[in-house]
């Protein structure tokens, strides 16, 4: 009788463990890094995916250079960048790449006495600040675009990324569509020459944190850091010559232009869109994963993740002005996993 109780508690412990090795293997730990851009959106996708299977992720907001770093280096599971990286570099790397959110990239102002939206700049008007021409904000051209509005004669304190940045490369993108100069001169990239030295913040959240203790500053954010912050940013003229408040409908106007469908690799650039309502730094950030993976497990995990979001993230990016993928082009997006996403004998880790 006594050996017959140990064979059972024998029993039920391996039955616990079993239980708890099960649930360890439900509860999957994904990695991923790059972008401060959709840092928002992916840290409230994955609060929801987590409460929802158990699932979590291990999300570095240490910006788009340092995303595609870790997943050229196989240290994260997926990196994410708002710089789509050419067709070259994607098979150079093994890699391939999808986008997953679209938003905003605003302009921050700290002055006394100017309120959200107060101010309004142009694309040629904002190249030049940037470029060191214009250096004070009661500069005539500034005055020009804000009849009535009391501007104070303060030096412009230029704010701009340190790091390897997709915000930069979006924000230096639109400098260089507006600017003949811009281009020439500086051109756009994740990591630019500034033509002034100004600033110099780590992550959207360095910027907006230097932005709104220095007076006189203007920087560029992701929309939802500014709101976070109750940061001061401007209006922005847009190609069609309208005066445009960044708001979730003025990226979505923008964003409706995008023909996913068409760009091979999914390469597309959204800046300075066409449109009477669209907002002219208008963003995209795509997941980068290894095309052949000795993880599977893992990558499988991950696009489950943005199966699940594609399906269900809708209603938590509306009110951080997030613009998601639209449903039709889903589709699309997943059969590109099927082609290109393999375990190491080949084998499609997306069924």
């Amino acid at each position: 009788m006594r050996n017959l109780g140990r064979t059972m508690l024998r029993a039920a412990s391996v039955a616990v463990i079993g239980l708890v090795a099960a649930h360890a293997a439900n509860a999957a730990e994904m990695t991923g890094a790059g972008s401060t851009f959709a840092y928002p959106i992916l840290a409230k996708w994955a609060e929801s995916y987590k409460a929802a299977t158990g699932s979590s992720l291990n999300y570095q907001s240490i910006g788009s250079g340092g995303g595609i770093n870790q997943i050229e280096a196989k240290t994260v599971d997926f990196g994410a960048t708002d710089k789509p990286l050419s067709a070259a570099d994607l098979q150079k790397n093994g890699l391939t790449q999808f986008p997953f959110i679209m938003g905003g990239v605003v302009v921050l102002v700290n002055l006394p006495g100017i309120e959200k939206g107060q101010l309004t700049l142009d694309g040629a008007t904002l190249a030049n600040m940037y470029l060191g021409k214009i250096t004070k904000w009661d500069d005539v051209a500034i005055a020009k675009l804000n009849p009535g509005v009391k501007l104070p004669a303060l030096d412009i304190a230029v704010v701009h990324r340190s790091d390897g940045s997709g915000t930069t490369f979006n924000f230096t993108d639109y400098l260089s569509k507006v600017s003949a100069e811009w281009r020439d001169k500086v051109g756009e990239d994740t990591a630019v020459e500034w033509p002034v030295s100004g600033l110099g913040g780590k992550g959207n959240e360095g910027v907006a944190a230097l932005a709104a203790r220095t007076q006189g500053a203007i920087g560029y954010v992701e929309y939802a850091y500014a709101l976070q912050n109750n940061l001061a940013f401007t209006k922005l003229v847009n190609k069609n010559g309208k005066t445009m408040m960044p708001s979730l409908e003025t990226f979505a106007a923008a964003a409706a232009n995008a023909d996913w469908k068409s760009a091979p690799g999914f390469n597309l650039v959204i800046t300075d869109q066409v449109g009477d309502n669209s907002w002219p730094i208008t963003a995209t950030t795509w997941a980068l994963m290894q095309v052949k993976t000795d993880k599977a497990e893992n990558s499988a995990q991950v696009l489950k993740f943005f199966d699940w979001a594609y399906k269900n993230g809708k209603p938590m990016a509306d009110p951080l002005a997030y613009v998601a993928m639209p449903a039709a082009v889903v589709p699309v997006i997943q059969d590109s996993w099927k082609k290109e996403i393999k375990d190491a004998s080949g084998k499609s880790v997306w069924n």
